[in-house]
């Protein structure tokens, strides 16, 4: 038994002649990619009391309630029960409550050290960080996905005692070190997210939409660089006693709500079309084939309008090019009907709809796909146009990144690298290619004509003169023009 068992005997031996104050480790910091720190600690302290090492409970008591601010009835009941040999008086506590309280020196009574988590920005970045509970561990965010690294190790101070808790006079304390966290360096840039949100604060204040969300994605390695939703709250003063409003504002929906994409999916069909015509489908259509100025088209038994009556000759005959720059709906089912669902499907698996993309984050939606089999014409239809499919807006704007980057789709990152306080990397996270959606040169071809819908088209409020702006609009999109302009600024 000695030898087999000599570890766990040894423990249990050693936790029956000794009791222990915890030496909590502290947590991990969060920084942006430039070291702004997101998520920091602060001291405080916590006070418990072994009742049978207290010879004179009502006279402690009076003094630690006076101490601690603390009720002295309630203290007495604490250190008389029976069921504990210890029980906590007060936890975080700041430095000098319990400076005060060392002056009384009092038998029985110890404190340790714990770490409250702050952090310096409030409600910036507030869904993706997540917070902590009581406890300090992980519950939302960031801080829960990686736990495991920013929690770190307790240690412990250990007092030899008789048998009842009691302080053996002349005992020598055994210390086992904590074991601090590991920082957490994000991907997010700090002054791009601070423009992200002051655009999102605009867009509320003159439109008072139910919410907003907004996502900035480095199409060269999918690196989150900006995410912002609206509602948002302080994480240093968390609703924790209302679960409707905690659950609505701490909920990071451009991750894990999904939505009708809409008319932003036409990136999506022209990709899918323009990559077939070069590998020679002979159902995909031409970039200069003119579309039918037709704005309907019966499909089922159902009609597909345009959201343009087409009054005045609008929308008339029109190219691909020009069906994105007015967004008509028919040119996009004309598209989809003609490659058909099996290799619509194909593109839609390969820009990763209907299954998640693989963030470091919990909670990520798969956003919702008819399975192929029971796809109608009429759902294909609508689907080709932004119908008829759910996407979250993380899955969009990898899908759209991938169709202008030159076809490569990676794994979307929040976090570049962990890191202990010595300047220790545990580990750094690099681009991970998943697949290719189209080739380079058709993703050429779609830059050129997204382009053109903001030079030209729908977009225009987004045009910048002497910059290559692509983009979509779509249903329930705004183009934030101010935002463009304040990134442009950040990167020239």
């Amino acid at each position: 038994m000695q030898v087999i068992w000599q570890e766990e005997l040894n423990y249990r031996a050693l936790d029956q002649w000794t009791r222990e104050i915890p030496i909590v480790a502290k947590r991990g910091k969060i920084t942006d990619r430039n070291g702004v720190v997101l998520a920091d600690n602060e001291a405080a302290y916590t006070v418990f009391a072994r009742s049978n090492a207290i010879k004179d409970k009502e006279s402690a008591s009076a003094l630690l309630a006076d101490a601690l601010d603390l009720d002295a009835n309630w203290v007495y009941e604490k250190l008389t029960k029976k069921k504990a040999s210890e029980v906590t008086l007060a936890k975080r506590l700041v430095k000098e409550k319990v400076e005060a309280l060392s002056v009384l020196s009092l038998d029985g009574v110890y404190y340790s050290r714990d770490n409250v988590r702050v952090y310096p920005k409030g409600d910036a970045l507030c869904q993706v960080l997540g917070f902590t509970s009581v406890d300090n561990v992980g519950t939302t965010g960031v801080e829960k996905y990686y736990e495991e690294y920013l929690a770190g190790k307790n240690g412990e101070l250990l007092y030899e005692t008789d048998l009842v808790g009691v302080e053996i006079e002349g005992s020598v304390a055994t210390y086992l070190p904590a074991e601090d966290g590991y920082n957490i360096e994000l991907t997010v840039d700090y002054g791009i997210q601070e423009i992200v949100e002051s655009a999102l604060e605009k867009v509320i204040a003159t439109s008072s939409p139910a919410s907003a969300e907004c996502i900035v994605l480095d199409i060269n390695s999918f690196e989150i660089l900006a995410l912002a939703n609206y509602p948002c709250y302080d994480l240093n003063s968390v609703p924790r006693n209302d679960a409707e409003t905690l659950n609505k504002q701490s909920r990071n929906t451009v991750v894990c709500d999904i939505y009708e994409p809409g008319s932003t999916f036409k990136i999506i069909t022209s990709a899918a079309n323009l990559e077939e015509y070069a590998r020679g489908n002979p159902n995909a259509y031409s970039p200069n084939y003119v579309f039918s100025s037709s704005r309907t088209r019966a499909v089922d038994g159902t009609t597909v309008k345009c959201w343009s009556n087409h009054a005045n000759g609008k929308h008339s005959n029109q190219t691909l090019a020009e069906a994105l720059n007015n967004s008509c709906n028919p040119c996009f089912t004309d598209m989809a009907l003609a490659l058909g669902s099996e290799k619509f499907y194909e593109y839609l698996s390969a820009f990763g709809f209907g299954r998640k993309t693989g963030i470091d984050y919990g909670g990520e939606a798969y956003g919702l796909l008819l399975p192929q089999k029971a796809v109608r014409d009429c759902d294909l239809a609508r689907i080709g146009f932004g119908q008829t499919i759910a996407v979250s807006g993380l899955q969009l704007a990898c899908a759209t990144a991938s169709a202008v980057n030159g076809g490569y789709y990676y794994t979307p990152r929040l976090v570049k690298r962990i890191y202990a306080d010595d300047g220790y990397v545990l580990k750094e996270t690099k681009p991970v290619l998943k697949n290719r959606t189209v080739s380079v040169e058709t993703s050429r071809t779609l830059a050129k004509m997204l382009e053109g819908v903001v030079r030209d088209g729908s977009g225009k409020r987004a045009f910048l003169e002497g910059y290559g702006i692509c983009g979509k609009t779509g249903d329930i999109l705004t183009t934030c023009v101010n935002l463009v302009k304040n990134l442009i600024k950040i990167h020239t």
